[in-house]
C-alpha cells in the first residue's frame, strides 16, 4: 500500500510537473515570441546608421517653360563616408524622372539657360570644383573652367552668352618680417602664418588665406574668364553676408549685395546693392542705409528692383521686409511693413504683377504672391517648404519648391498661379519609410509658467506608441537662438523616438516665425526667462499621463546646448543631458569665435571688459555649482563657431565638481557635427546610450 502510495504520489507530482512545465515553457515560449517580436518591431525602426540611407531633393530649378525640373540629389556614401550629390530631372507631371549625373561627386547648382536648351552647374569631379555646361538635347558636357578656387552664385545672362560667377581671388598676405633663408640642404619648420584681420577664420573653411570673393564673367562656349571687381573686401555672398549676383534685363550690368566698405568686418551686416557695369567693371552704388540690403530682383523691364532687408537697429532679431525701389534705388518702399515676420527671396514674375517670396509662420514655411498693384495683399500659395525657402518660378508662372514635412525630408513639388494646389513629384525616401516606421508627429501649445505666454511645441512617439505605457522623455532644444523648429523633417529625434523616447521640441521665446516682439523677448536676456517656456512644455506632456517622470532627459545644439546647460543649471529634474556645441562663457566666446563684432553688437550692450557682469550673469558657467545632472559635452576639434574649449571649460568645472560627465571631440569637425556622416551617426548614438545608461530602471 505504502508503495501504491509512494507511486501514486509520484504520478500525482509527476502530473504536477508536467503542468508547471507546460506553463513555465508557455511562459518561456511568450517571452520567446515577445523577444522575436520585439526584435522584429525593433528591426521596422530607424536607427543612427540609416544617416546613409536618407536622401534629400533640394535646389529645385523650374525650366523657363515650366515643363521640367533639374534637382539636387543629396545622399551620403557608406563606403567613403562623404556626402555626395548629383543632378537628376523630372517633368512637371512627375514623369521620366531620371538622372542626369552619376558618381560620387559633388554636383550642385544647376542653373538653366535663359532658353532651357542648356545647365550650368558646379561639380568636383574633376578634382575640385568648377564650372560646367550641359547640352539638354545631347547630353554632351564641357567644363568651362579651371579655377584656383571654386567658383559659386552662377547666373546666366539674358542672351545666354555669359555666366557670371563669384570666386576667391588671393591678396596680398600680411607681412610683419623678412625670415632669413635656411641653409642649402637644411629642412626647415614651415614658416608662421600671420594674421592681421578682425575675422580671420570662419567656421567650416577654417583659417582664412588672404583672398576676397570677386566677381567673374565668362563666355558660355568658354575661354577664360573675366574679373570684373576688385578690392580687399568681399564682393557678393561671403562670411559677412551679401547675396549673389543677378544679371539686368538689358544684360549690361549686374546687381550685387556686398558688404563693399572698408569697415565690412566690424559691421557685419551693413550691405548694400551695387549695380557692376560688364564692360568696363565700375560701380554704381544703389541702396544707402545702415542695415542688409539682399537678395535683389529686378523687374522683367528693368525699371524696378525688390530685395529684402531691414534699417538696423542692433537688436537680437529685426524682421526682415521686402522693398521695392527705382532701378537707381530711388523712392525705395516696403511692401510688405503689415507683415510682422521674416520676407525673404523675391522674384518677380515673368508678367512683373507680383513678386513671389518666402515667409515662416509658427514654424511653416510659406511660399506667397504679392500682387504689386495698390492695395495688395499677400497670398500664400504653398506650405511646407524646407527652412531654407527654397523655390524657383519659370516665365509660365509655373514654381517649383523643395518639400518638407514632418515625415518628408524633402522632395520636389511643383504648381503655378492658376493651379496652386501642390503636386509631389518625388519620393526619395519612400522604400526606407516602407521598412521603417516614422513616430507620429503631434503638435502642441502650452502657457508659459513665467508670464502665460503661449508656446509653440511638437511631440514625436515612438513608432507602436501604447498610451497605457510610461515612456522616457526626451526634450530637444534647438540652436541660434534665433531661428526655429516646425512641420519639418528632425532626423535624430526620428532616431531617439525609434528607440522608445517621446521626444519634445518647441519654440520658445527668442524662436523666429511668431513676430519681432516674441523674438525680442531674448535681446540682452539670453539665456534667461526661456527656461520657464521649456520647463512649462515638460510639465505639459507630463499631464498627458504617458511620460515616466522619473526618466526626464534633455538635449541641445549650439544655442540648445547653452539651454541645455541653462536647464541643468536651475534644476534636477533631468536624469541626464547631452550638450552639443555649447556657449559656456560668453565672455571667451566672443574672443574665440569666428563672429566677435557681431556678438558685441546685436547680443550685448558692448565689449566683455566693459561689462564684465552681464556677460557672466548670462553664461551658464556661472551656474555650473548648481549641477547635479550627468553630462555628455562633444564638439567638433573645427568648430570656430562655438570652438571646443567652451565645452572643455564646462567639462573641467563638472570635473572639478566631481559631477558624472563626459567629453566627446569629434576630429575634422566644424559646427554641426555633420561633415561626416559617420560621425552624425556617432553623435546619435552617443547621445542615446548616455541616455539609455542613466534611465532608472523598473
Amino acid at each position: 500500500m505504502l508503495a501504491l502510495t509512494m507511486t501514486g504520489a509520484c504520478v500525482a507530482k509527476g502530473a504536477a510537473v508536467y503542468r508547471q512545465s507546460r506553463a513555465v515553457w508557455a511562459v518561456v515560449a511568450f517571452f520567446l515570441l515577445s523577444v522575436f517580436s520585439m526584435a522584429e518591431d525593433l528591426a521596422n525602426h530607424l536607427e543612427a546608421v540609416d544617416v546613409f540611407g536618407v536622401q534629400v531633393a533640394s535646389d529645385p530649378q523650374i525650366s523657363p517653360d515650366g515643363k521640367r525640373v533639374v534637382y539636387v540629389r543629396q545622399s551620403a556614401d557608406v563606403s567613403t563616408d562623404h556626402r555626395i550629390s548629383n543632378l537628376w530631372i523630372v517633368n512637371f507631371d512627375g514623369s521620366e524622372h531620371r538622372p542626369l549625373t552619376t558618381g560620387t561627386y559633388s554636383d550642385a547648382s544647376p542653373r538653366w539657360s535663359p532658353d532651357g536648351t542648356r545647365l550650368a552647374y558646379i561639380s568636383d569631379r574633376d578634382g575640385k570644383p568648377q564650372l560646367y555646361i550641359r547640352w539638354m538635347d545631347s547630353g554632351e558636357t564641357a567644363r568651362l573652367t579651371d579655377l584656383e578656387n571654386p567658383p559659386s552664385d552662377i547666373c546666366w545672362s539674358p542672351d545666354g552668352k555669359q555666366l557670371a560667377f563669384t570666386s576667391l581671388v588671393s591678396a596680398t598676405p600680411p607681412k610683419i618680417a623678412t625670415l632669413p633663408a635656411p641653409p642649402e640642404g637644411a629642412k626647415w619648420a614651415e614658416p608662421p602664418k600671420v594674421y592681421e584681420d578682425l575675422i580671420y577664420r570662419f567656421n567650416g573653411p577654417g583659417y582664412l588665406k588672404a583672398a576676397y570673393s570677386q566677381v567673374f564673367v565668362v563666355a558660355a562656349d568658354g575661354g577664360a574668364p573675366r574679373q570684373l571687381t576688385s578690392g580687399n573686401f568681399p564682393h557678393g555672398r561671403s562670411e559677412m553676408g551679401g547675396s549673389a549676383p543677378i544679371w539686368a534685363p538689358e544684360g549690361k550690368s549686374l546687381i550685387v549685395s556686398m558688404n563693399g566698405t572698408t569697415n565690412f568686418e566690424y559691421e557685419p551686416l551693413h550691405t548694400e546693392l551695387f549695380e557692376i557695369n560688364v564692360n568696363d567693371g565700375s560701380l554704381q552704388q544703389l541702396t544707402h542705409r545702415n542695415g542688409p540690403n539682399e537678395s535683389p530682383d529686378i523687374s522683367p523691364d528693368g525699371k524696378f528692383i525688390a530685395y529684402a532687408g531691414f534699417d538696423d537697429r542692433y537688436q537680437g532679431h529685426q524682421t526682415t521686409y521686402l522693398y521695392v525701389a527705382n532701378r537707381d534705388g530711388s523712392n525705395a518702399h516696403s511692401i510688405t511693413s503689415k507683415l510682422d515676420r521674416d520676407a525673404d527671396g523675391p522674384r518677380w514674375a515673368a508678367d512683373g504683377k507680383g513678386i513671389f517670396f518666402t515667409y515662416a509662420d509658427q514654424g511653416d514655411t510659406k511660399l506667397a504672391y504679392l500682387p504689386i498693384a495698390a492695395g495688395g495683399s499677400p497670398k500664400v500659395v504653398a506650405d511646407h517648404l524646407n527652412a531654407g525657402g527654397n523655390f524657383t518660378v519659370s516665365k509660365s508662372g509655373a514654381y517649383a519648391l523643395q518639400y518638407e514635412t514632418p515625415s518628408d525630408p524633402g522632395d520636389v513639388a511643383v504648381a503655378s498661379l492658376s493651379n496652386s494646389k501642390l503636386n509631389v513629384l518625388t519620393s526619395l525616401n519612400r522604400e526606407l519609410f516602407t521598412a521603417k516606421k516614422l513616430g507620429k508627429v503631434e503638435e502642441l501649445w502650452f502657457e508659459s509658467s513665467f508670464d502665460k505666454r503661449k508656446i509653440e511645441g511638437w511631440i514625436i512617439k515612438p513608432p507602436d506608441f501604447d498610451p497605457s505605457k510610461k515612456y522616457p522623455l526626451a526634450l530637444l532644444i534647438h540652436g541660434g537662438p534665433f531661428s526655429n523648429y516646425g512641420d519639418r523633417f528632425m532626423l535624430n529625434a526620428q532616431i531617439m523616438a525609434a528607440k522608445g523616447y517621446v521626444v519634445l521640441y518647441t519654440n520658445p521665446r527668442g524662436s523666429t516665425s511668431y513676430g519681432e516682439e516674441f523674438a525680442n523677448l531674448i535681446h540682452h536676456a539670453y539665456p534667461g526667462d526661456d527656461f520657464y517656456d521649456l520647463n512649462s512644455g515638460v510639465d505639459a506632456i507630463l499631464a498627458k499621463g504617458y511620460i515616466d517622470p522619473e526618466n526626464l532627459f534633455v538635449v541641445g545644439g549650439s544655442g540648445g546646448g547653452v539651454l541645455t546647460c541653462w536647464m541643468i543649471g536651475r534644476t534636477d529634474r533631468f536624469r541626464a543631458a547631452a550638450s552639443l556645441f555649447p556657449v559656456i562663457n560668453w565672455y571667451s566666446w566672443v574672443l574665440t569665435s569666428d563672429l566677435p563684432s557681431f556678438s558685441t553688437l546685436y547680443w550685448f550692450t558692448g565689449n566683455p571688459w566693459d561689462h564684465a557682469e552681464e556677460y557672466m550673469k548670462r553664461s551658464v558657467i556661472s551656474l555650473v555649482k548648481n549641477v547635479k545632472t550627468p553630462t555628455l559635452l562633444m564638439t567638433g576639434e573645427e568648430d570656430f563657431r562655438t570652438p571646443i574649449s567652451e565645452a572643455e571649460q564646462y567639462y573641467a568645472a563638472l570635473k572639478l565638481l566631481k559631477v558624472e560627465s563626459a567629453l566627446v571631440r569629434f576630429p575634422g569637425e566644424p559646427h554641426g557635427l555633420s561633415r561626416r556622416p559617420s560621425h552624425q551617426v556617432a553623435a546619435s548614438v552617443y547621445v542615446l546610450n548616455w541616455f539609455d545608461s542613466h534611465r532608472k530602471k523598473p
